[in-house]
């Protein structure tokens, strides 16, 4: 018999013999320990009350705040919360699990040591197995001779395995002299490794995106590193090697100093050294033959002074325009895209793809009242599709005064106005100074109990003066005043239809409609700035008509919801002033009504949708935009959605992206995007996904007009995952 078995034999020995010694047994008590009350149950249980300590012999069972332990026989001293038990030992603390034939275990802080144990770390799905386990803080475990897996099963897929691991929740784990198993298969060496197991900020390496590009990038290799500076601040450093066009440092520097100022910095650059020969659109073309210095900055900053006056930066710049056409397949703009910008740290609002054509920078000082806005603001735009941007027209600054509608001096009458000052700046071209105002009065009625009117008058007044020293024929400074008159009736109808269904009980149909008559006067214009965009006069009516049906439905639990079934919008304009000009002989016929603009969207069942936007044409009898999107899903998770995008003479594509769920680990995605006009496919992708319990690996095969790309992602559970969508740390304390 070995000495570590005689030792826990001679231990429970001494817990089995001591109570009957101190004193007669009880089956049940319950004491207070300064972390809350505490039951204890077993068979036998003595106090010895000059040590202050409790044993328990036989199914021990002891309840705590947050836990319990079981035993066959545990001694606990009421003064350092310490218990020792042996024999089968359990301790549920919160979620977690020890198990072990040996533990000191202290009660309140819920701290101790398992010797030939495992531990169960719910909040990571870990396992953890020992020669010595010790939990040292709440959320700190030291590890000896031990294996980590958040695999279930006693045959784990993978495993950790080391001499010395010192793990941290919310944090990071340590190992050392350690080695990375496929089964029980050694697959990878780790002397010293640190590996993520945390939820929360912790500085460290993140796990790598690797990739192949055919054309582009070559190998492509990119390790971020994580640092955690503060509770209000941290960056990430990135560092990407691309075999063809040399090493590219990037930083992000995230911020949040109060709950009123948050903000991200993020630049990077590169000494690209891929020589480019390639035309573009219109007449711009580049011959790179040597190496050019290529770079990108963006700040995101806001900052609350008080309610309702604030400071925000949007300000994004690249050194050339064809830094999104080059890195369109992986970039910091597109990782942190966000249409709706609710994310303190992901508000980049532009795609950063090949099809940008302009970037544009801000920064804008507003404050607001309950009736008024003040927006000062300072614009830089970055025109992509122009030689270069000295003729492109700058904002810098501009001042709006906004007046929300409300009633005029307690009368019927509906004031609401805007005025303002730009200043227009550029290096080639018209620049100048104009102030503007334009009040609206409206006196909104009805006509019985369903029409709606709103007549209203208005007034668009500007001063303006030129500070470039062109020489043309243009004023050099000057006024314009324009009146605008208008009316807009709307009514709707509704009926609901009781089906009485078992999932659809009642379905609403609503018919909205409205017709808006606009007129604007002829004024002469001819030696205005260009900065000042001309206001056409117009003699013209605009209607539309929508169509909705809403459906009621209750659910097998009760529970009421509702879905838009249908929504049908039809749109068109009539130029009055079109329809009577005077037509020479020989000459084209008027052309009064405009464009018929279409939308439907269908949800008719809870698998399929429908999005349709179309453009007609009344006058050449041609569709000059068809756009359409069909999507089929379920519940398992395969999902097909065809798209197809048409504008007359520039665009035809299809898109279809097709994702099946083959069985419950294993799916398969295909994504597909052809020009019709020139028969080509601008993308397509094939991706393998397979999930398992404790890990995944996904495999994607992309082909692009100007390149290929292979991209092998690999995640395992509770640890990290080499992903082409880096998994940042949560954001600075208090500021998600």
């Amino acid at each position: 018999m070995d000495v570590n078995r005689l030792k826990k034999v001679f231990c429970f020995l001494v817990i089995m013999l001591v109570p009957w010694i101190a004193a007669p047994p009880l089956q049940a008590l319950q004491t207070e320990f300064r972390g809350g009350p505490v039951n204890i149950d077993a068979d036998n249980i003595t106090y010895d009350g000059e040590g202050d300590i409790y044993h328990a012999v036989g199914k021990v069972l002891i309840t705590f705040t947050g836990g319990y332990l079981k035993a066959d026989a545990v001694t606990l001293n009421h003064t350092t919360n310490q218990a020792w038990a042996v024999g089968h030992v359990l301790v549920h603390s919160d979620q977690d699990v020890l198990e072990g034939e040996e533990i000191s275990f202290n009660i309140v802080s819920r701290t101790g040591t398992v010797n030939d144990g495992t531990v169960f770390i719910a909040q990571n799905h870990f396992y953890i197995k020992g020669e010595r386990i010790e939990k040292r803080a709440e959320a700190t475990y030291h590890l000896e001779n031990a294996t980590v897996t958040s695999c279930d099963g006693d045959a784990p897929d993978w495993r950790i395995a080391g001499s010395e691991f010192d793990v941290t929740l919310e944090g990071y784990g340590v190992l050392r002299n350690g080695r990375f198993l496929a089964r029980n298969l050694p697959v990878l060496y780790l002397p010293y490794f640190i590996f993520p197991a945390k939820t929360k900020r912790q500085s460290g390496f993140l796990f790598p995106y690797i990739a192949y590009s055919q054309d582009r990038n070559g190998l492509d290799i990119e390790l971020p590193f994580y640092w955690a500076i503060s509770e209000s601040a941290d960056a990430t450093f990135f560092q990407r090697y691309m075999e063809k066009r040399g090493f590219k440092e990037g930083v992000e520097f995230r911020y949040a100093p109060n709950a009123n100022t948050f903000g991200t910095f993020y630049g990077d650059f590169i000494n690209d050294r891929l020589k480019i020969t390639e035309n573009s659109a219109g007449n711009m073309s580049r011959d790179w033959q040597e190496s050019h210095n290529r770079w990108s900055y963006y700040l995101n900053h806001e900052t609350t002074f008080a309610n309702g006056f604030n400071l925000r930066s949007d300000i994004r710049r690249v050194s050339d325009r064809w830094y999104f056409r080059d890195f369109s397949s992986f970039n910091y703009y597109l990782d942190n895209y966000s249409a709706s910008g609710v994310e303190r740290f992901r508000r980049i609002s532009f795609l950063g793809d090949e099809s940008l054509a302009s970037l544009n920078s801000t920064v804008r000082l507003t404050k607001d009242w309950s009736l008024y806005n003040l927006t000062a603001l300072a614009s830089y735009t970055d025109d992509f599709s122009s030689v270069n941007n000295n003729a492109t027209l700058q904002q810098y600054p501009a001042v709006t005064m906004t007046g929300f509608r409300q009633p005029l001096f307690g009368s019927p009458l509906q004031l609401e106005f805007t005025s303002g000052y730009n200043h227009f700046y550029r290096y080639e071209g018209q620049k100048g100074h104009l102030g503007y105002i334009s009040p609206t009065l409206s006196l909104p009625f009805k006509l019985g109990p369903s029409v709606q009117v709103q007549p209203q008058v208005g007034f668009r007044g500007d001063i303006w003066q030129r500070s470039d020293s062109l020489t043309d024929d243009g004023d050099k400074y000057g006024n314009r005043m324009i009146y605008t008159f208008g009316t807009t009736l709307s009514t709707g109808v509704y009926r609901v239809f009781n089906l009485k269904g078992a999932e659809v009980e009642k379905i609403r149909h609503g018919i909205q409609t409205g017709i808006t008559y606009s007129f604007i006067p002829e004024v002469s214009q001819n030696r205005l700035p260009d900065f000042l965009g001309q206001i056409a006069p117009q003699n013209s009516l605009s209607y539309w008509i929508t169509n909705t049906l809403l459906a009621r439905m209750r659910g097998k639990d009760g529970k009421i919801s509702y879905r838009e079934l249908m929504r049908f919008k039809l749109a068109q304009g009539y130029d009055i002033r079109e329809a009577r000009r005077d037509v020479p002989a020989g000459g084209k016929d008027s052309r009064p009504f405009s464009d018929v603009y279409l939308e439907l969207d269908l949800n008719p069942v809870r698998y399929v949708t429908l999005a349709a936007r179309n453009v007609y044409s009344v006058n050449s009898g041609v569709w000059w935009q068809n756009n359409y999107d069909l999507t089929l899903y379920d519940n398992r998770g395969d999902s097909a959605t065809v798209g197809y995008r048409y504008t007359k003479d520039s665009l035809e594509e299809i898109n279809l992206s097709l994702r099946a769920a083959l069985t419950s680990s294993l799916g398969a995605t295909y994504v597909l995007r052809r020009n019709k006009l020139d028969g080509k496919t601008v993308e397509s992708s094939y991706g393998i996904q397979y999930r398992h319990q404790c890990w995944t690996v996904d495999l994607y095969l992309m082909d692009r007009v100007d390149d290929r790309t292979v991209m092998l992602m690999f995640s395992l559970y509770g640890i990290g995952s080499f992903n082409l969508n880096r998994s940042f740390s949560s954001a600075p304390t208090g500021v998600n």
